[in-house]
């Protein structure tokens, strides 16, 4: 009897793995307290900016104000040929945005009233932008939009 050791290695690793892998490491469950006091759970899929399937999402305060829709379309077609986009303007804008939080996008631009200079000229051409780990909110310029997005993802 002869003895054989085959000397062959077959690789176990592919696309389907390395994704689960991403998966379950950006997949996270927090405890919040909402505006009314209570406690809830909040799912976030943390997503480093760089691999997420969708970068931003843009949302218009209001889906029945026209000028507010218009400028997120205008805002849409700026950073579409950069980054994947998601337009949501359906529901209140805290369930957009937890919305968002599930699904793995790292930021959020917020289009409102400010934005279109029905507050004053102080805030004029400025969208809020949300980021999705800490939740905290800043006033930018549009025109400085673009690249503080294409820096943070980076």
């Amino acid at each position: 009897k002869e003895r054989f050791v085959p000397h062959v290695i077959e690789p176990a690793a592919g696309a389907d793995r390395t994704v689960l892998a991403f998966i379950c490491d950006a997949y996270d469950e927090e405890e919040i307290t909402n505006e009314k006091g209570k406690t809830e759970m909040r799912v976030v899929m943390r997503f480093h900016p760089r691999i997420a399937p969708v970068k931003v999402g843009v949302f218009p305060l209001l889906k029945n104000k026209p000028d507010l829709v218009a400028k997120a379309m205008e805002i849409r077609a700026l950073l579409q040929p950069y980054m994947t986009v998601f337009y949501d303007e359906t529901g209140a804008i805290g369930r957009r945005y937890r919305r968002q939080d599930e699904a793995g996008t790292p930021f959020g631009v917020t289009i409102d009233f400010d934005t279109i200079g029905e507050n004053g000229d102080e805030n004029k051409n400025t969208v809020t932008l949300r980021e999705r780990d800490s939740m905290k909110q800043r006033r930018v310029k549009i025109d400085d939009l673009l690249d503080i997005l294409l820096r943070e993802i980076k």
